[in-house]
């Protein structure tokens, strides 16, 4: 019989055999999808900088400093002020948390919907199945940025009315390609088995067809990240998104794209640069899960 020692010294080499082991699998997703890696680390980033914004700034976001106004980047501005002299770091951080609060919501709400309306279009089929794709094809007739600014327009502006506006053209994307996935899970036996044993078409839908489109529907999660703070960043330039003294890269852009370009042009540079490295960075993630998820591109 082994004594307690010699257990607990078999416990010590079984976790470090596992930690290990996911050392290794790190070690290696990173070898094959170095691209996603880096995207992953930029999410990650943004996410722990919207969550320690508090202690990884010097200055209220919302307060000006009128002494301060268009303040070049020093050592203690140290990407310049804007021109209520208020912190660009400052704001370019609490402006992640906003960036995705409306980033998440806006995919998250918006691919699953998309998901549930794409199952139940083709478990359904006939006159439903017709009707909704002919919604889907109407509402995927208007470019994203122009369907958003319809919203708005009609709901004023706001974060909740911008979240709205931006989530309503998610859901016909996410629909029309869950659906191509849920016909070929449709015919499976184990759908008419659910039928026989008197399952609800709601517990089929939800419980044994929704869980086989995970992969699509993350796939179209992660994409839908980038294009939804890209959306966010757009409708707030133009004066439609969020307003002020809410900390926002769009609104930030708006106060000092044209009218400080060549006076302070940091007022514009560093929003900017915020934007791009965030798009990018979700798109690269992205791009990481459909290259990890779809079957074609995996064999390849």
């Amino acid at each position: 019989m082994a004594t307690a020692s010699e257990i607990q010294v078999d416990d010590d080499f079984a976790e470090l055999a596992e930690k290990k082991a996911w050392h290794q699998v790190a070690i290696d997703l990173v070898r094959k999808q170095p691209l996603a890696a880096g995207g992953f680390a930029i999410v990650v980033m943004m996410v722990l900088m919207a969550i320690f914004a508090e202690f990884l700034t010097f200055f209220p976001p919302e307060d000006n400093d009128l002494e301060h106004m268009l303040e070049a980047p020093n050592d203690v501005y140290i990407l310049g002020a804007d021109q209520f002299g208020r912190d660009l770091l400052t704001r370019i951080v609490f402006g992640a948390r906003t960036a995705l609060f409306v980033g998440f919501t806006c995919a998250i709400v918006g691919a699953t919907c998309g998901m549930v309306l794409g199952v139940a279009s083709a478990y359904f089929g006939g006159t439903f199945d017709l009707i909704v794709q002919r919604l889907v094809d109407v509402i995927m007739a208007f470019p994203l940025i122009i369907l958003a600014l319809a919203v708005v327009a009609t709901l004023g502006p706001g974060t909740v009315n911008v979240i709205i506006a931006i989530t309503i053209p998610f859901i016909p994307q996410c629909a029309r390609v869950v659906r191509s996935n849920a016909l070929a899970i449709r015919e499976i036996p184990y759908v008419d088995a659910a039928r026989a044993l008197g399952f609800s078409d709601a517990r089929i839908i939800l419980r044994h067809m929704a869980p086989n489109v995970m992969a699509p529907f993350l796939i179209m999660l992660t994409s839908f990240l980038g294009q939804a703070i890209l959306l966010e960043a757009s409708l707030s330039y133009l004066g439609m998104g969020v307003q002020e003294p809410t900390p926002a890269w769009g609104l930030m852009l708006q106060g000092g794209a044209e009218e400080f370009a060549e006076s302070a042009p940091w007022v514009a540079i560093w929003p900017g640069v915020a934007i791009s490295l965030a798009v990018f960075g979700f798109n690269l993630f992205g791009d990481g899960v459909r290259d990890t998820l779809d079957p074609k591109l995996r064999s390849r």
